[in-house]
């Protein structure tokens, strides 16, 4: 859907923000508030031995440190499969042979327009890592099982690691919630 009018607030490295007026499918006319974002891409990265890279990363916004999958943003045309090779390399200093799409996650629709496409990564190697200086980043390696637990009882927090981590051991054909 196209808006009838479109009001720029702000433009910003990432993201901007406009109000969009629009017609609605009922026929009710809104004036919304949108965060546009060009998108990002996830990598979960699962070893031989089914265990996942997660990263504990400093977020300012989020007032603390969070379990989190390598993850970022889509470059102007970078497909986002590149996407996610990129930052499992620069963020986790591993490459991956093998990659299977888990779809998308939409990151809060309501009001950005933020896509994530979620991969699952396998056959691994190391890699150098190439960590921005704005990054505050720990590798570690958790076994997929204890993970997948920390994203079903909250203890990671990240909603695109969450569902990233339920698809990937889905995929990977691990047992169902009793």
């Amino acid at each position: 859907m196209k808006p009838q009018r479109q009001t720029v607030h702000y433009r910003g490295r990432v993201v901007t923000l406009t109000t969009d007026e629009v017609t609605l499918p009922n026929g009710h006319a809104a004036a919304l508030e949108v965060v546009h974002h060009p998108g990002g891409a996830v990598a979960v990265a699962v070893d031989d031995r089914q265990q996942v890279c997660l990263l504990r990363q400093y977020r300012y916004v989020a007032d603390g440190w969070l379990w989190e999958l390598p993850a970022g943003k889509l470059e102007p045309g970078e497909p986002p499969l590149a996407t996610a090779q990129r930052e499992l390399t620069e963020e986790a200093g591993t490459r991956a042979r093998n990659w299977q799409s888990l779809g998308s996650y939409l990151s809060s629709p309501g009001v950005f327009t933020e896509v994530l496409h979620l991969f699952l990564a396998t056959d691994l190697t190391l890699a150098e890592t190439a960590h921005e200086h704005a990054e505050v980043i720990e590798v570690h390696w958790v076994p997929l099982a204890q993970a997948y637990e920390w994203a079903v009882s909250g203890e990671i927090r990240d909603g695109k690691t969450a569902i990233g981590l339920v698809r990937a051991r889905h995929s990977l054909g691990g047992p169902a919630i009793p």
